[in-house]
């Protein structure tokens, strides 16, 4: 009988099986997919953003923050860095506090992760789609592929249902309700944003550096960075990183709307200096500011009006692209029902939770993968 077992080999159950394995514990991963890190392999744009420099609470999100704060407790961006030496890798920072494999390739990442794990005698099963999870008295017994395993600890560390195309799915969520489990409803975030809007496919294509703003009853949310106009609505770094704010204002709206100013780099006042100039037609002075296919789009409008369309371009949104297009969900396994030191049930002994499965979800730049080897690395340690 194995000392643990872990369903899923994504970040958190490699890392977890790593450090129980050093321990000296006999470990078995059941993976469902024919090959391990799947979603790894696609992150950073297949260079793996794996961690961030500048960890600060406020760049994670959960219904119940003050788990965050203690899962995080006395696991900084060094205890990465220490952990992903220990297996040959080494990292180099980019801009933003990035931080990436020294090769810049997400495969060195899973491929150094399993390295360890066949090294330490980490048996690993894919292909392992596990069918049902039954509790006796002390132990577990894991039901896959019409054959079945035990053990005294389950960590269940499946992912949550973002990108299904590369294995996200909801198995984990059925598996922790069905140990009586709450679950916080999980919606798509840091994901595209679709749109209604007329004449929109006449901007597809266009890309540029913005500052989108999205007002709120008691806030206001500002992110800066490309954006990129599509034929469904919108794209781009700064949409991802306000999309999770969206997608909760749209769970009681049918729309809402982005303000986008095209130019942040310009005041109101400036641009109207170089708008009004009189020596040339208003069509070539646009022409050295800004994608010709905006300026068709405004075009039809005023000086003051196009200053408008520029500055606090209304910008209405209706929905996502949903899972398939999103990078992580929101919410999971409720967090109030789990142990933030061990991760470990609070309802049954020996049942531990990790990374994207609970009701964490971190910013764009490295913060969720952060979060998964944290808590891979606490439950390898606690158990």
């Amino acid at each position: 009988m194995y000392s643990v077992l872990i369903i899923g080999a994504g970040a958190s159950g490699l890392v977890s099986a790593i450090i129980l394995a050093r321990r000296g514990k006999r470990v078995a991963i059941l993976e469902k997919n024919s090959k391990i890190g799947k979603k790894l392999l696609a992150t950073g744009n297949g260079r793996c953003n794996i961690t961030n420099r500048k960890i600060t609470l406020d760049r994670f999100h959960s219904k119940n923050h003050k788990f965050i704060e203690r899962v995080l407790d006395r696991y900084s961006y060094n205890s990465i860095e220490k952990f992903f030496n220990s297996i040959g890798l080494l990292l180099t920072e980019e801009k933003d506090g990035k931080v990436f494999p020294m090769s810049l390739q997400a495969l060195s990442v899973v491929e150094l992760l399993e390295y360890e794990c066949k090294r330490l005698g980490v048996d690993i099963f894919c292909n392992s789609r596990v069918e049902s999870i039954k509790k006796f008295k002390n132990r577990y017994r894991v039901e896959f592929n019409s054959s079945s395993l035990e053990s005294k600890n389950l960590i269940i560390a499946t992912g949550n249902i973002s990108a299904p195309q590369l294995g996200g799915v909801d198995d984990g969520l059925e598996f922790a309700k069905s140990f009586g489990h709450s679950i916080i409803t999980p919606y798509p975030s840091l994901v595209q944003l679709t749109s209604t809007m007329a004449n929109l496919k006449r901007l597809s294509g266009v890309k540029i550096y913005s500052r989108v703003t999205l007002k709120l009853k008691n806030r206001i949310i500002e992110k800066r960075g490309d954006i990129l106009f599509t034929n469904y609505g919108i794209s781009g770094l700064a949409i991802l990183d306000i999309s999770r704010f969206v997608v909760e204002e749209l769970k009681y709206k049918k729309e809402t709307i982005l303000t986008i100013d095209l130019m942040p780099h310009l005041s109101k006042d400036r641009l109207r200096d170089i708008l009004n100039r009189r020596d040339r037609p208003l069509e070539i002075t646009l022409k050295g500011l800004i994608n010709k296919k905006i300026i068709n789009f405004i075009l039809d409008s005023k000086v003051d009006n196009i200053i408008r369309n520029i500055k606090s371009f209304k910008f209405i949104v209706d929905g996502t692209r949903g899972f398939k297009g999103a990078e992580v969900a929101t919410g999971g396994v409720d967090t109030r029902e789990v142990n933030p030191k061990s991760l470990e049930s609070k309802k049954h002994k020996g049942l531990y939770f990790t990374g994207e499965l609970l009701d964490v979800d971190g910013d764009r730049g490295g913060f969720n993968l952060h979060f998964a080897w944290v808590s891979g690395l606490r439950v390898g340690k606690t158990i």
